[in-house]
């Protein structure tokens, strides 16, 4: 589920091209094997629909906040610290990638015009010593995204960091998300108190939780199952603020979203050395029956 906005400007794609929304620069493909749009605030992937699909995969807000305001939904890149854990506690939530401006290095179609890589960088440096690329990978069954990072400095670092997936769901309390059974997790809605799951994850009210995981999951909210796996990273977040929306998600689209991500969080730092490199990654498909 996308804003109307956005999908007007996808719709009038043939191809490939860079447009704007809502102030920001975005790289728009709509290809015979489906849609994709980024917007080069934050690397973010802002709508993936594949040509054999009616709904979108990914969420986005209909009212997001000016620039240089990071957009709520799509799949935004927190590095190099997730939520509000910067080394001294003053830097901006999730860090200082999401609301950077990207670069487009270079834009691969496969040979059989059957998906597109696309790989990108940040305009600017946004560590002393941590350099980040993003790839997003995309064609007519999946949607991927790595953030790959390279220590250039001198000294260890470490670093967390999240692929915050806003998945587009049909009704939040109507959604499963299976895979978790009998993962510990924190509760941060609890202070942080360690649990256990018990059974598959039902959503039916709000929760922040990061589960000790890195297994495959399956996102299932009664319409369509969603496959989804990762690569270095052993945190699983789970998130949705249930009634209490943040001020730029209506209520009308409340319940049209849940945060299912691949994370790197204190339960799970990654220690960089110098010359060390990272890769954090996160791959949706549809399950096929």
């Amino acid at each position: 589920m996308i804003p109307d906005t956005l999908k007007q400007l996808v719709e009038a794609t043939d191809g490939q091209r860079e447009a704007e929304w809502e102030g920001r620069r975005i790289l728009i493909i709509r290809a015979a094997w489906g849609e994709l749009a980024i917007s080069l605030q934050g690397a973010q992937v802002l709508h993936y629909r594949p040509a054999n699909d009616s709904d979108d995969w990914l969420w986005v807000t209909p009212t997001p906040q000016p620039i240089p305001g990071a957009i709520r939904g799509g799949i935004p890149l927190c590095w190099p610290w997730f939520a509000d854990e910067s080394p001294d506690g003053k830097g901006p939530m999730h860090g200082p990638a999401r609301t950077a401006q990207w670069r487009i290095d270079a834009i691969d179609e496969d040979v059989s015009g059957s998906g597109v890589e696309i790989h990108l960088s940040p305009e600017t440096s946004l560590h002393d010593q941590l350099t980040p690329n993003a790839v997003v990978h995309a064609n007519e069954r999946l949607l991927s995204v790595e953030l790959f990072t390279r220590h250039t400095g001198s000294t260890p670092v470490k670093l967390t960091g999240a692929l915050h997936t806003y998945f587009a769901v049909a009704d939040t309390h109507r959604c499963r998300v299976e895979g978790l059974a009998g993962a510990r997790y924190l509760d941060k809605l609890e202070h942080f108190t360690e649990k256990d799951q018990q059974g598959e994850l039902g959503i039916r009210g709000a929760l922040d939780r990061i589960y000790q995981s890195n297994r495959p999951l399956i996102l299932d909210d009664g319409r369509r199952r969603l496959q989804i796996t990762k690569q270095g990273s052993d945190s699983t977040v789970v998130w949705h603020p249930g009634e209490d929306l943040p001020s730029d998600t209506p209520a009308s689209v409340g319940q049209r979203f849940l945060c299912v991500e691949a994370a790197c969080t204190r339960v799970d730092p990654v220690w960089l050395v110098p010359d060390g490199q990272h890769l954090l990654a996160t791959t949706i498909v549809r399950e096929v029956a």
